[in-house]
């Protein structure tokens, strides 16, 4: 009877009944398994660390690829006598792809491991610079393969640095968000910063050595994040990048892709921060990138080195204003809230307003201004969307908020032009914009934490 009730205790499913009848094999070996946790964790914290240095060293080689093609891509276009026409249809190719595909690309990047959206994309960017580099060496370059070089690399951009935001958000622990979100921006300001002129200087060294460069810098962004180590779930097999790539494509078939899309629009009016943030952002880069395009058509007789300082500006103010939000003062002062978009309204009122003075040094302060004060907003946002937006539905709705910023800049060249064109060059341009960015910091302060309420009393009337 005994050896009966044996038997059946040890086949009951009670863990700790087996543990006690057989022993533990961790247990016998190395005494309470619970004293390994606080190693496990410390493990876990070092890969995590060593994981985020190295998507930090990818997002930092792509990002100065990137900003160096912006200027190398024209500069190939002009040597090869390609037309002012010509040249912008290059620029537009660059900036085009934004407008199209930000919203598919943010369902692709919920979808689909980044890890492998990014290597991807730096491998086809990186083969892409290679028939350029071909087309160098054997001159056989045209504007067709340079607008359609220029469109494919957009495309991969846009895909990049949604699925960047996706990667990052793995290894950045809740507790140290700002911190880490404040290196993220402060290498990407500084590659911002860097990139342009080393752009013009790499190909002052000849065409063929500055797209080379380019071609080395996405193949090694890409050879990078293979060096990532994830980790893997139990008794699961391990997956190649392709593999996980043709999964998460196959995930994006079952659903249309315009009801994952408005998935993501569902979960941006969860979040009022959020939905004031992308009006508050759409505003003031519209009006800044409006007062450069004002500044840039009256530079005709300012030296060359002075715009080139006046256009710096904005990134070496987002670089001083990065850096600062690691300070635990400016990481509080910073905390997600409506207050805090609306003192960078007024913050922006006050930058747009100098240049109404028309001075290269008043416009230069005010791209500082604005860098400075847009760093910190950035990392305000980020900090919140890590935080706060469901991880499944991440890529969709910051999306939405760079389609909204991407759309304003491109929207700023045409109105800047027209409001340049229309007051001859004066000050009446800058003031235009001023009275613009007061009705915007207007509303952020007044009318839009308060429409909520208004709403509901002109439902009730």
């Amino acid at each position: 009877m005994a050896a009966g009730h044996l038997a059946a205790l040890m086949r009951t499913s009670c863990p700790a009944i087996r543990r006690v009848l057989l022993g533990s094999p961790a247990a016998s070996k190395n005494g309470n398994p619970r004293r390994f946790a606080p190693r496990r964790r410390r493990i876990e914290f070092h890969r995590k660390k060593a994981n985020f240095a190295r998507a930090m060293s990818s997002v930092f080689a792509s990002t100065i690829g990137s900003r160096t093609l912006g200027i190398t891509y024209p500069l190939l276009a002009l040597t090869i006598g390609a037309s002012p026409m010509q040249v912008g249809w290059v620029t537009f190719a660059l900036t085009v792809p934004g407008l199209l595909f930000y919203m598919l690309a943010g369902v692709l990047a919920d979808r689909i491991d980044p890890r492998s959206i990014m290597m991807f994309t730096e491998t086809v960017r990186g083969f892409t610079i290679l028939t350029i580099c071909l087309a160098i060496l054997f001159g056989q370059v045209t504007i067709a393969h340079i607008v359609l070089a220029a469109l494919l690399e957009g495309g991969m951009l846009i895909a990049y640095t949604l699925a960047e935001t996706a990667l990052l958000a793995k290894f950045i622990p809740l507790e140290s968000t700002t911190r880490g979100l404040a290196l993220s921006e402060t290498g990407i300001h500084f590659a911002v910063l860097a990139g342009r002129p080393l752009g013009g200087v790499l190909f002052q060294c000849g065409a063929l050595v500055a797209f080379a460069v380019n071609a080395v810098l996405f193949l090694f962004s890409g050879g990078i994040l293979s060096a990532i180590i994830e980790r893997r779930k139990a008794r699961r097999p391990r997956l190649s990048s392709a593999a996980k790539a043709w999964q998460g494509v196959r995930r994006v078939r079952i659903k249309p892709i315009i009801e994952e899309i408005s998935e993501g629009f569902h979960e941006l009016r969860r979040h009022r921060f959020l939905r004031h943030a992308i009006a508050a952002t759409t505003s003031t880069n519209l009006a800044i990138n409006t007062i450069i395009v004002i500044f840039l058509t009256g530079s005709a007789g300012l030296s060359p080195i002075l715009v080139g300082l006046v256009l710096a500006m904005g990134g070496i103010g987002g670089l001083i204003g990065s850096n600062l939000t690691r300070l635990a003062a400016v990481a509080r002062f910073i905390r997600p809230s409506l207050k805090v978009l609306a003192i960078q309204m007024w913050v922006w009122v006050f930058a747009v307003g100098i240049t109404t003075l028309a001075e290269p040094v008043y416009y230069g302060l005010a791209t500082l201004v604005t860098g400075f004060t847009g760093s910190l907003i950035n990392v305000s946002i980020r900090a919140y969307e890590l935080r706060n937006v469901e991880r499944a539905k991440l890529a969709r709705v910051v999306s939405v908020h760079r389609l909204a910023s991407h759309g304003a800049v491109c929207l700023a060249a045409p109105v800047g032009g027209w409001l340049a064109t229309v007051t001859n060059g004066s000050h009446e341009g800058p003031m235009l914009v001023f009275m613009f960015t007061l009705l915007c910091a207007f509303a952020c302060s007044f009318v839009m934490p308060r429409w909520r309420r208004w709403r509901g009393l002109l439902n009730s009337s």
